[in-house]
């Protein structure tokens, strides 16, 4: 053509286009809705369960000071410590350092009161009485955290709440009304706190997610709060959430039928495997089991903006140095291995546990962070390497640092020193790409 390139040649119509648009209408708003991707606020490492009638005002700050009593005790240096867990030399010292620091500073990073296996059967006043407690406690320390952080150092957790007993029929009334009491009482100390997380236990049928979506829904209507400002995690215990009668994943029936409201899949290492008949010794996360159910979780989450967690172990950390060193080095390879197969939450039941959650994760994400930098900054700037990254990697590199920066791993200075000046907003644009952005990328 004259002045300007030939118009390239077509055989399809307009219309077509828009018969196909129309065609796929319906499932262009399932993915918003079903898949609206990754929420991108921080997920907390970890979730430390404490009874409903052992926690206090002081748990948090006591849980540190345990954990570095037992550091004191057990690793008094960095090379100490690097020798039990076997870290790289040059990792020693910074990893150590942070591990201290963040003891002091923010000890545990999700607490939740624990009003089901940890708590038990106990007369109705006194399930009242201290969920109403918890209440209390957990209202003061958030109030105290949010008007003056530098008082509320290392005394609150970021992320608290409860978990209640189950929908079933022989604690379900019992478990609706202490939900009740603790969230009443939040509301007349000042309103739901930022962090707040419920845990919904023992799941077995979508119904009894859709029961508590209801139950939410009736609270939030009776206080004038925003529909679905309550959300909840579901815990996966019973070999009926994963797999269902009809032989389909149940897990992801219970995501979508939480209508949005669904925080995040907790894996229960001793129901789930107690119910599948693995025997005492043999119940761990990294049982054959475990690894099914969570891979399960993993996929039936993914895209939903529901995040998985991993679950603990019950092997303790106490008793002689040898025995601390015994667990310490079980603990922190269980957590290296969750992190390697991107369950980047789990659960701790023991300050002992602490040290070495917050060795595995600094050190997962210290030993990685300047290679993904590296990386990260020639996708940006669109430079070579003898890797070709795609939108897709590029928002899996950005997550990773993100995770980084949030626990306490990586500096936000150092990050953006060894990423060329990106800044956390640049991190999180990268992290959090629009569905075309990746889907249209040549390679996945």
């Amino acid at each position: 053509g004259q002045g300007g390139q030939e118009k390239p040649a077509t055989s399809l119509t307009g219309a077509v286009t828009e018969e196909i648009g129309a065609s796929l209408a319906q499932v262009d708003a399932e993915l918003e809705r079903r898949y609206p991707g990754d929420p991108g606020t921080r997920q907390p490492v970890h979730t430390v369960y404490v009874p409903g009638d052992v926690f206090a005002a002081d748990t948090v700050r006591a849980w540190g000071d345990r954990a570095l009593a037992a550091l004191d005790e057990h690793a008094p240096d960095a090379a100490s410590f690097a020798t039990v867990l076997g870290l790289d030399g040059g990792l020693a010292e910074p990893v150590y350092e942070r591990v201290r620091a963040k003891l002091e500073r923010e000890p545990i990073e999700d607490l939740r009161v624990d009003f089901e296996d940890g708590y038990g059967p106990r007369p109705d006043a006194e399930e009242d009485e201290a969920a109403a407690r918890a209440a209390r406690l957990i209202a003061e320390a958030s109030a105290e955290g949010t008007s003056r952080p530098e008082a509320g150092e290392g005394t609150a957790a970021p992320y608290m709440g409860i978990r209640m007993k189950c929908m079933e029929a022989p604690v379900r009334d019992r478990g609706i009304r202490t939900l009740d009491i603790f969230l009443t009482g939040l509301m007349e100390a000042g309103g739901l706190p930022g962090g707040l997380v419920l845990t919904l236990p023992k799941v077995t049928y979508a119904e009894q997610v859709t029961a508590m979506v209801r139950l939410l829904e009736a609270f939030e209507k009776a206080h004038g709060l925003m529909p679905g400002r309550i959300g909840f995690e579901i815990q996966i215990e019973t070999s009926q959430s994963i797999l269902a009668a009809d032989g389909t994943a149940t897990v992801a029936r219970m995501i979508h039928a939480a209508e949005g409201r669904a925080t995040g899949l907790h894996y229960g290492t001793f129901d789930y495997s107690a119910c599948l008949g693995v025997s005492a010794a043999h119940q761990a996360s990294d049982h054959p089991a475990a690894d099914h159910a969570k891979a399960i979780m993993q996929v039936a989450a993914a895209g939903t903006g529901v995040r998985v967690s991993d679950g603990s172990t019950n092997v303790l950390p106490v008793g002689t140095t040898e025995k601390v060193h015994d667990a310490w080095r079980l603990h922190y390879g269980l957590t290296r291995r969750a992190l390697a197969r991107a369950y980047y939450q789990g659960w701790d039941m023991h300050p002992g546990h602490i040290p070495t959650r917050y060795a595995a994760v600094f050190a997962f994400y210290r030993e990685g962070y300047e290679q993904a930098a590296v990386r990260l900054s020639r996708y940006a700037n669109r430079a070579g390497g003898d890797v070709m990254d795609e939108p897709a990697t590029a928002k899996a590199l950005s997550g990773y640092l993100l995770r980084g920066l949030d626990c306490g791993a990586l500096d936000l200075d150092e990050v953006s020193g060894a990423t060329g000046g990106l800044t956390r907003s640049d991190l999180e644009g990268f992290a959090a790409p629009r569905r075309a952005d990746l889907t249209n990328s040549a390679v996945l």
